[in-house]
């Protein structure tokens, strides 16, 4: 009976996956893969194509949270701080959230504004690129390409700002403004003012240098944010000698030669849950890639994202199903490639290791940060982790049944000229059909 029971739902879901998307006429020239596992038979109950690989875009991202789930303590490592008679010795940890806008409270900035001693900074323990191989070398511009770093500030990125109306513009008492921009941190670099005006406020960076091209929005309020060139961990550090109003100086080998038998304290910064829950539910990039860095650092004492990955797919992720191709930690590159089967396995592994509270607080659900145009005619009904660029679109994560189980599913589109909107109604009505079959 159980053996007839299962060949009837594999054939319910065969014939439900045909109609959403394997002979559905708008999808017939995509890459389709498809995959359902059943956790209490150990199994998957229903497979199409998922031991081909694929590029993952932003999936990716589950398996950065997978590692930084297992191996970030319960608050994120800010900086060690080695302390002697004159000096402080700074090492970074590759935090984002350091000053970033995301988050009220700063505790290093705090530690920092309080010493009353030389400030030095190291970087030796920084091995990565700004800027990772595969990414869309035109999108230097985009918020959603910030550079990595070893001590991000304000998120590695300028936040710019517009507001129109009759106040007063602070730069000049006695004046008022129709329109008034302005950025977070305040820059002193090259700032033009388009005399084109957009629909929408834009703010363009040239691609070599940090100079900024301004274009008038016609929102009454409206902002944006843009990275900026790091030049390692130089940029981040000017910025932040004026917000301090201190002098930082990048440490030489014989400045860290006085520091290397004092002890070392740690100052701890947000919940790393919270950092999680934001880089899913928003799909950021920036935190995602500097999470990898942040394990990196916290396995090694050293930021290296070739590394990192290499010893995770040699230990933890050994197991994977396809050998992946895994380049980075948001799903930015295009080289990276993984398969259905591979987003099963790490998810399944999750599910096995953590508090499933923990993963559905740190997960999206219906109605929420990625998946917000998805819906349930049941309540609780999937959380999982969207993945989109040109051409991809996929879904992995966890699915509700009427039977009260959860299921792991993989949905992975690639090569694909169908609408999203079309993809996204197709995915969240399979769904549903899995969860009444099961």
């Amino acid at each position: 009976m159980l053996l007839i029971s299962s060949c009837s739902i594999q054939q319910k879901l065969s014939s439900t996956a045909d109609a959403f998307f394997v002979k559905e006429s708008s999808m017939s020239s995509s890459h389709i893969g498809i995959a359902v596992f059943d956790p209490s038979l150990n199994k998957n109950i229903f497979s199409y194509q998922a031991d081909k690989l694929f590029v993952p875009a932003s999936n990716t991202k589950i398996v950065t949270c997978y590692a930084a789930m297992k191996y970030l303590p319960s608050k994120l490592l800010a900086a060690y701080l080695t302390e002697n008679d004159n000096a402080v010795l700074i090492t970074p940890t590759g935090d984002p959230s350091f000053l970033h806008p995301d988050f009220n409270v700063h505790p290093l900035f705090e530690k920092l504004k309080s010493i009353d001693k030389s400030l030095y900074i190291r970087q030796d323990n920084w091995k990565s690129d700004a800027l990772a191989g595969g990414w869309t070398w035109e999108d230097y511009s985009e918020e959603f390409m910030t550079e990595r770093s070893a001590f991000p500030v304000y998120g590695n990125q300028i936040h710019w700002y517009q507001e129109k109306s009759k106040k007063e513009n602070p730069s000049y008492p006695g004046d008022t403004v129709d329109v008034f921009i302005y950025s977070n941190p305040e820059v002193a670099w090259p700032v033009n003012f388009s005399s084109t005006k957009k629909n929408r406020f834009e703010v363009k960076r040239d691609q070599y240098q940090n100079a900024f091209t301004l274009f008038e929005g016609s929102q009454a309020s409206a902002k944006t944010a843009i990275p900026y060139i790091t030049n390692g961990i130089e940029t981040g550090i000017n910025l932040l000698k004026d917000s301090l109003g201190k002098t930082i100086t990048l440490a030489d080998e014989s400045i860290m030669k006085k520091f290397s038998s004092l002890r070392i304290d740690t100052v701890f910064s947000q919940p790393t849950d919270s950092l999680l829950k934001i880089m899913m539910h928003r799909s950021d990039n920036f935190y995602a890639d500097q999470c990898l860095e942040m394990v990196s650092q916290q396995r090694f004492q050293k930021m290296d994202e070739t590394a990192i990955i290499n010893d995770l797919l040699s230990t933890d992720l050994s197991e994977f199903p396809q050998k992946p191709r895994w380049v980075d930690g948001s799903g930015l590159s295009r080289y990276n490639l993984f398969s259905p089967d591979d987003m099963i396995f790490v998810l399944n592994k999750m599910k096995l290791e953590q508090p499933w509270e923990r993963i559905k607080t740190i997960f999206p659900t219906v109605g929420t940060g990625t998946l917000t145009r998805f819906e349930s005619k049941n309540g609780e009904f999937i959380y999982a982790k969207t993945g989109s660029m040109g051409g991809v679109m996929n879904l992995s994560g966890y699915v509700y049944t009427e039977k009260k189980k959860w299921l792991i599913f993989s949905i992975m589109i690639n090569n694909t000229q169908t609408p999203f909107s079309t993809i996204r109604k197709q995915m969240n009505g399979f769904l549903e059909r899995v969860a009444e079959i099961n």
